[in-house]
């Protein structure tokens, strides 16, 4: 019967569980600008079960929406601390990939499911109120409906400025459709994640010049994706041929990518160690290095020599100076030093002029002067705040869950978006993560799946690893991933109005009714404040257009 089905038009910033009524107001008018991206929900509930429910859409935006039905994975590990700015600690089922709504919707009985609207505004939208109507129909016959209201304001949401990476892997994406590394099928994945991740903002795209030394256990390795080729032609003399990365780079600029992220040229967490690298000797693939060899040996030091340079003329020859940035070895703590210091020389030496980005939360590797574009943690960041680093970065990653925000499975939407709000706030220059698409487990030790363990192997937080799931397809997005989006736009709604107005007024619109300013770790916590601040800016800048 029609009476025994709810709905309820919701936020995007609504996370609606199964098992859990209901506790957001509907919220059924939002506005934006043109050429953004906007989301919201319908969420509905059947007493009995329906097997035939359907969703049809009716706007004069038709062409740009896109309806997907919100699926459930399963949270068992939440971190080892949590703070009380969470929706759950205890296991369950929490609502994140997105699947396509082309069928038949999920109708089970007495529990709440919700479908996503995505739509992407056009630059050339009418300005003013678009109905968009949400028909839920069985047979033909419709069951129930929600209009919601967009208001489409007289100005352009302009392009990112943020440099944004969260780390691509490549090698997860072989194991997981069981493709030949490189080969066409593993070509034809990778783009469609890198198109995926591009979507979401990340416009930084790290590159595996050799299979980067990340979350690998020591001792261990990950599949080699190495993309430069390498051949020993006599002892400690190597060739290097850089096809493979020329493909890497027309791939990246055909999906949108503007800058490229160099892999690791040290290992994690000191940079002691090797990454792995194999070279071609008398026609037979070889290892040359790897966790056993000293990252500060003399063979290593000559092979870096040769390999920069080398590295060096082709990034001239491509005209891609401009776009690309370097590692020496990730998260290094304050008895690093000196094995960081080393590496960092050799890279120095070859790469002068190029920029360099780690991500450390001592400040002391930026006093020393081996970093010049730091990446703290945002936990960690007020330090390098205090001495006027220009260009700043943050990160955030596991050990985040204190305060700060971040995008588990079991935190709200909010604690997600109000990012973007603080990225603005203290005009941060870039952001990272370490898990766009990880699915294996800690230390990289085994495959999982990841639409069934989502906690790295019970190590990492639920939805810490990984922002898209891979689908039959191709990716499948998660709400997680759209909502992060929409935190970048925020940021950049911000800078816009900031352009028009200045950045004192603009702060102080933003900051309207606070008792304190905005910081990593106080902001207001309401999902309500951030819709609404969001549409006050939107407001203002229409009204100086």
């Amino acid at each position: 019967m029609a009476a025994a089905l709810q709905t309820r038009l919701l936020s995007s910033l609504t996370k609606v569980f199964a098992d859990e009524d209901l506790q957001d107001a509907a919220y059924r008018r939002g506005s934006c600008l043109r050429g953004e991206v906007f989301s919201f929900q319908l969420a509905y509930r059947s007493a009995s079960m329906l097997r035939d429910l359907q969703v049809e859409v009716n706007s004069d935006l038709q062409r740009y929406i896109q309806l997907r039905t919100v699926g459930l994975v399963p949270g068992e590990f939440h971190g080892a601390q949590v703070d009380d700015h969470v929706l759950r600690t205890t296991p369950g089922l929490f609502p994140d990939p997105l699947y396509p709504a082309e069928e038949r919707l999920p109708v089970p009985p007495g529990q709440w499911r919700s479908i996503w609207v995505t739509v992407r505004v056009p630059t050339r939208a009418k300005a003013g109120i678009h109905e968009i109507e949400l028909v839920l129909t069985r047979g033909g016959r419709k069951e129930a409906a929600g209009t919601f209201s967009l208001d489409v304001l007289p100005a352009t949401l302009p392009a990112q400025q943020l440099k944004h990476t969260s780390w691509f892997h490549t090698d997860c994406i072989a194991t997981h459709y069981q493709d030949d590394v490189w080969s066409p099928a593993h070509w034809r994945r990778v783009e469609q994640f890198v198109r995926s991740a591009v979507d979401h903002g990340i416009n930084m795209l790290l590159t595996p010049l050799f299979t980067p030394p990340l979350d690998t256990q020591v001792g261990g390795e990950r599949p080699t994706v190495q993309l430069v080729d390498v051949r020993l032609v006599a002892k400690d003399q190597y060739a290097f041929d850089f096809a493979r990365l020329d493909r890497w780079v027309r791939m990246a600029d055909t999906a949108g990518v503007r800058f490229f992220e160099m892999s690791h040229l040290f290992t994690q967490w000191g940079a002691a160690h090797c990454p792995k690298i194999v070279a071609t000797d008398k026609g037979k693939p070889k290892k040359i290095f790897g966790w056993k060899d000293r990252a500060g040996g003399p063979r290593y030091r000559a092979f870096l020599d040769q390999f920069l340079p080398a590295l060096v003329r082709y990034i001239d020859r491509k005209g891609l100076r401009k776009r690309c940035f370097f590692h020496v070895s990730d998260e290094p703590h304050a008895d690093h030093l000196a094995s960081f210091a080393a590496a960092a020389k050799i890279m120095h030496t070859h790469l002068s002029g190029f920029p360099f980005i780690d991500a450390l939360s001592n400040v002391e590797y930026y006093d020393d002067g081996l970093v010049q574009h730091p990446i703290p943690a945002s936990n960690h960041i007020e330090p390098f705040v205090e001495r006027g680093i220009k260009q700043l970065w943050t990160y955030y990653c596991v050990s985040q869950w204190q305060g700060v925000s971040n995008r588990f499975y079991c935190m709200p939407s909010s604690r997600n978006r109000i990012l973007g709000t603080q990225l603005y706030r203290y005009d941060l220059a870039g952001f990272l993560h370490w898990g766009f698409n990880f699915w294996y487990s800690q230390f990289s030790t085994r495959a999982l799946d990841p639409f069934r363990e989502t906690d790295a192997g019970g190590n990492f937080p639920a939805g810490d690893a990984y922002l898209v799931y891979p689908g039959p397809e191709g990716p499948i997005d998660s709400i997680r991933g759209e909502v992060f989006r929409e935190a970048l736009q925020d940021q950049r709604a911000l800078q816009l109005l900031e352009k028009r107005q200045g950045r004192d007024r603009t702060v102080k619109l933003l900051e309207r009714g606070l008792d304190e300013p905005i910081t990593m770790t106080g902001y207001p916590r309401d999902a309500v404040w951030l819709l609404r601040m969001r549409d006050r800016i939107n407001r203002r800048l229409a009204d100086i257009a």
